[in-house]
Order: C-alpha cells, then sequence, then structure tokens
C-alpha cells in the first residue's frame, strides 16, 4: 500500500472511530491508536481481520458489542455509504469475511441475542448461496469462505451417565462420608442425609473420514471440518483410510488449520488412492475399537461406499463395529439432499443395516444439519 493510500486507510479508521461514537460508544484516542497500529500489524485487505481489530480495542463493554456491530455493517459493507477505500477491494475478499461473520452473535442480550444473527451487507446473500454449494462445485474462492465458517463450528457429542459420582442435592445415592461429616460437625447430632449423582460426560467421537481418488472432492473439507471438532475439548479421534486406516489425531492438533491437514497429508501415504473399506473398518476394530477407543462413543464414517475389497470383510467389521459403539453415523455425499436417498453402491448396501444414521456431507449445510443431530442423540 503506497503512502497516499496508507494516508487515506488511517483518515478511514479514524472516520470509523467517530462513527462509533455517534452511536453511543466512545473510544478516546488512545483506542483509536491502538486500533490503527493493530490494524497496520494484520492484513489490512481482510474485513475479518479489520473487524476483530476494532471490536478488541474500541469496543469496552459487552453491551456495546451489538452496537459496534451494526456501525462496522453500515460503514465498511453497506453499498450506498460505505468507505471509498474498502470499495476497491475485491468480491472474494468480501465474500471472506461475511464467511467469518455469518455466525450467531453470542453477546447479545435478551431477544435480540437470540434472534440475532451478523448478516453483513451485500456478502449476505452470496455466502447463504455457497453454503448450499456442493463442495465439488466450488471454486477455490468459495472454499475458501467455507473452510472460514468451518473454523466457528463446533461439535457436541451427546452425553452419557459416569460410574463416577458427585454431590448433588437431589440424587439416587446416599452420600455416607459427607453426612458423616456434617454429623461430627453438628458434635453427634444427626443431620440430613447427603446425597450424591452421577457424573454426565460426552461420549466418545470417532470421524473415521475416507480420503480416496473417489472423495477428491470432499476429502479435504471434511479434513478440515474434523480439525475443528477436536478443537471442542471434547474426546475425539480422527482416522484417515483409502487402502489402509491411518491415525491422524496428533497430526490435526495444530491450532493453524493448514499446517494441521498439511501434516495430516504426509501422514496419509495413501490420499485419493484405492478404497478399502472393509480391510480399513477391519483393523480399526482390531487395533482401536476393542481397546476402548470407541466404548460408548459415536462413530462417524465419511465415505461414499465405494468399496474394492471383499464385501464379506466390510459387513464382518460393521456388524463387529455396531457392538462396540453407541450409535454409528454415516455421511455420504452422494445421498445430497434426497430424503428417499436408496444406497447403489455394494459398499453402502452392505453397510446400511448396521447405520444409525445416513446423512449428507456434501456442502457446509449437510455438515451443519449432522452437528445438530449429533448433539440431539441420545
Amino acid at each position: 500500500m503506497g503512502d497516499g493510500r496508507g494516508d487515506d486507510y488511517v483518515a478511514m479508521l479514524v472516520d470509523f472511530a467517530r462513527t462509533l461514537r455517534d452511536e453511543g460508544l466512545n473510544p478516546g484516542s488512545g483506542d483509536v491508536l491502538t486500533y490503527t497500529q493493530a490494524v497496520g500489524t494484520l492484513d489490512p485487505t481482510d474485513l475479518m481481520d479489520l473487524y476483530w481489530a476494532g471490536r478488541t480495542t474500541l469496543v469496552s463493554r459487552r453491551d456495546h458489542v451489538p452496537l459496534y456491530h451494526r456501525a462496522f455493517q453500515r460503514y465498511f459493507l453497506d453499498a450506498a455509504g460505505g468507505s471509498p477505500v474498502l470499495q476497491r477491494f475485491t468480491l472474494p475478499q468480501r465474500t471472506e469475511a461475511r464467511a467469518d461473520l455469518d455466525v450467531p452473535d453470542t453477546e447479545g442480550v435478551g431477544e435480540e441475542r437470540e434472534s440475532r444473527e451478523a448478516r453483513l451487507g451485500l456478502v449476505a446473500s452470496g455466502a447463504r448461496t455457497v453454503r448450499r454449494k456442493d463442495f465439488g462445485a466450488c471454486t477455490p474462492d468459495e472454499l475458501a469462505a467455507l473452510r472460514r465458517i468451518m473454523r466457528t463450528m463446533r461439535l457436541t457429542p451427546p452425553r452419557r451417565r459416569s460410574r463416577r459420582t458427585a454431590p448433588a442435592r437431589r440424587g439416587r445415592e446416599p452420600d455416607v462420608r459427607r453426612t458423616v461429616r456434617e454429623t461430627m460437625r453438628q458434635h453427634g447430632e444427626p443431620s440430613q442425609l447427603l446425597r450424591r449423582h452421577r457424573k454426565l460426560r460426552h461420549r466418545p467421537l470417532v470421524l473415521i473420514l475416507d480420503v480416496s481418488g473417489s472423495m477428491a472432492d470432499y476429502s479435504r473439507n471434511l479434513v478440515q471440518f474434523a480439525h475443528t471438532s477436536t478443537r471442542t475439548g471434547s474426546r475425539v479421534e480422527v482416522f484417515c483410510f483409502g487402502s489402509r486406516l491411518t491415525r491422524i489425531t496428533r497430526e490435526l492438533d495444530r491450532r493453524r488449520p493448514d499446517e494441521a491437514l498439511d501434516r495430516a497429508a504426509e501422514a496419509v501415504l495413501d490420499w485419493d488412492g484405492g478404497t478399502r473399506i472393509g480391510e480399513s473398518l477391519d483393523r480399526f476394530v482390531r487395533d482401536h475399537a476393542r481397546r476402548g477407543r470407541c466404548r460408548g462413543g459415536i462413530v462417524v464414517i465419511c465415505s461414499d461406499g465405494l468399496d474394492r475389497g471383499d464385501p464379506d470383510v466390510l459387513e464382518q467389521a460393521m456388524e463387529r463395529l455396531s457392538r462396540l459403539c453407541h450409535r454409528i453415523v454415516w455421511l455420504n455425499p452422494h445421498k445430497g439432499d434426497a430424503k428417499d436417498f436408496a444406497p447403489t453402491t455394494l459398499g453402502m448396501m452392505v453397510a446400511a443395516p448396521y447405520v444409525d444414521e445416513l446423512l449428507s456431507g456434501h456442502d457446509l449445510a449437510s455438515l451443519e444439519e449432522f452437528a445438530h443431530t449429533l448433539a440431539g442423540m441420545r
């Protein structure tokens, strides 16, 4: 950015701070200086960086977040009143910014917190369209926008009662130790009977992703989705398979998605190769499932069902897996939005009797549907 344009950019940021004052916020001159310095260390053409830099430095109270959000929307993304500097930004950059900011605002209050969604100007309709667009038909810019949305997604596995207990006001089991201690504090006078209840913990989540050649249009996005799921703090294991099974949980344990995906691609030697679903699942059952990796958990298999191996091996592996885990979910991109989808591939037909939920995974909307379904499983 040249010196003249840099001066225009600083003037634009200062003018935006004045707009915030008109909205009821009160950023001081020091806050504005910090804002301009923060933007200088980031990408000045990235609206996402611009948004969060301002929200971090110019907003000091939580109830001012909705005011800041609306002011940013009108100032930077409104075609009629937008900044002349940002009007020269390209459409893909605006699409990426919309992708990051198209999430519910969790810091509002009252009904506004429940109903408000971050809708930012001209890019909103395009981003909603790309949510329903098949991964295989997306352009590189659209895929970049979708991956930015995936970073904001969170998977919440269902909970189950563990064998461990915790103190509670109401519970089936008496807490003898606490009751005796309380009685001793009362010098032997009988106290109330204290109780315990069983703790709730998230069920283990296992993702088994098909990265063979037939899944080339979807595999990288599914691995990106798996990386997002590992950042939830729950117990999540991720495996990839083509002609053989590879565990990539450690490779995905990186904060930056691109670095995690590159490390996963290096670990999986049969990426874009052949498909042997039965042998891969059989190896998973023998080496991992029997050792308690998925006991009582949710196993999610992402594959199109195009298996080149022995169908008997696949059937035996699915049967054993169904007895070891709580639920089996199969994401098949070929299902699409069809409500009455009937599997046509041999591998899918063999596995279908052991699948509890058959969903799609061909676009972002279907992955969001899966996340909603996962949270509601019992």
